[in-house]
């Protein structure tokens, strides 16, 4: 694996053993050596490193990669696993949420409803897509095609990648709690197969908006918390600066919250995040969906709702008097 272009503050050490090698082969060239053997023993090291560093991640180094300005966001993956895809817009009330894209596509040969968060590359796209964070109109455009979905037969696909829903005062006013807790209230009630898959961010009730599923899955970098580690921390600690110690105690990383009984699978990511080889992310993914999708095809509706009901009614443990309750 190459170095990456955009280095996070934990991968800085490997920039400096990319530069060592460049300087090896730099002068391999302008001497004429044969510096192979140099070469071959900087390349080992570089991978050692690379796997000392990304095989220990913290919770909040996870969460910085899955804020990596280039890690694969859900029209990436849209674009490489499903065929057809044609966007729908608006919420048929006030306008169309650009941060909450959804419409029809085929997967393997069967239509699906997609819904989406989609971030922006640049400024200009990001100011477009609002950063990510949907107001009242996305959620309610996102029900308006559940409801089409679950209309004609469709199993819906939801992509999570959000910091959280927009909480200016426009969103407020528009009441975009209200269009939260709707969509929370109707996806436990779809009578159509539903997946989840935690791309990136899924911070708070602005994830929890479209994640209401049959299935949750997640990516290895990715994280699914109540609230944003920095928000956490300006709570608990006054000081967004204790990031790190929010992001350990809330628990928000993949392993753990499948060990939680959280998210139903940890999709892998390409050693260093989903960035450096979307290809391979966008396989898994493709592998984990197939297999997902495949198990809930074969329930009833009545048999789905039931074991949605029970997935939710069981979700998380707790312990109280000294008693591990579930």
């Amino acid at each position: 694996m190459e170095t990456p272009s955009y280095l996070l503050e934990f991968e800085k050490p490997l920039r400096e053993l990319a530069k060592e090698l460049d300087s090896l082969h730099q002068r391999s060239l302008e001497q004429n050596l044969d510096l192979s053997m140099e070469v071959a023993a900087m390349e080992a090291r570089i991978q050692q490193a690379q796997r000392d560093i990304y095989t220990n991640l913290t919770p909040w180094q996870r969460v910085q990669i899955a804020r990596h300005p280039k890690r694969p966001y859900a029209l990436d993956y849209v674009g490489r696993i499903f065929e057809g895809f044609q966007e729908l817009h608006g919420d048929r009330q006030f306008r169309d949420d650009r941060a909450l894209i959804g419409g029809t596509a085929f997967y393997r040969g069967q239509a699906v409803m997609i819904i989406a968060q989609q971030k922006g590359r640049d400024t200009k796209e990001n100011i477009t897509r609002n950063f990510g964070m949907p107001q009242p109109e996305g959620y309610r455009k996102a029900l308006r095609l559940m409801r089409t979905a679950e209309k004609f037969g469709l199993p819906v696909i939801t992509f999570i990648d959000t910091p959280g829903a927009y909480p200016g005062i426009e969103s407020e006013a528009r009441h975009v709690s209200e269009a939260i807790a709707v969509n929370l209230r109707e996806m436990a009630l779809l009578r159509v197969p539903s997946i989840a898959i935690v791309v990136g961010e899924g911070g708070s009730g602005g994830a929890l908006g479209i994640g209401v599923t049959d299935r949750v899955l997640i990516f290895e970098n990715s994280y699914y918390s109540v609230i944003s580690p920095e928000g956490c921390a300006a709570i608990l600690w006054k000081d967004r600066a204790a990031a790190g110690k929010a992001a350990e105690a809330l628990k928000l990383s993949a392993a753990t919250l499948e060990n939680l009984g959280v998210v139903d699978e940890v999709i892998s990511e390409p050693l260093g995040g989903a960035h450096n080889d979307p290809e391979q992310a966008a396989a898994g993914l493709d592998a984990a969906l197939q297999k997902h999708l495949g198990q809930l095809r074969e329930l009833k509706p009545t048999a789905l709702l039931d074991a949605r009901y029970e997935r939710y009614r069981h979700l998380g443990v707790f312990e109280e008097d000294g008693v591990v309750h579930q």
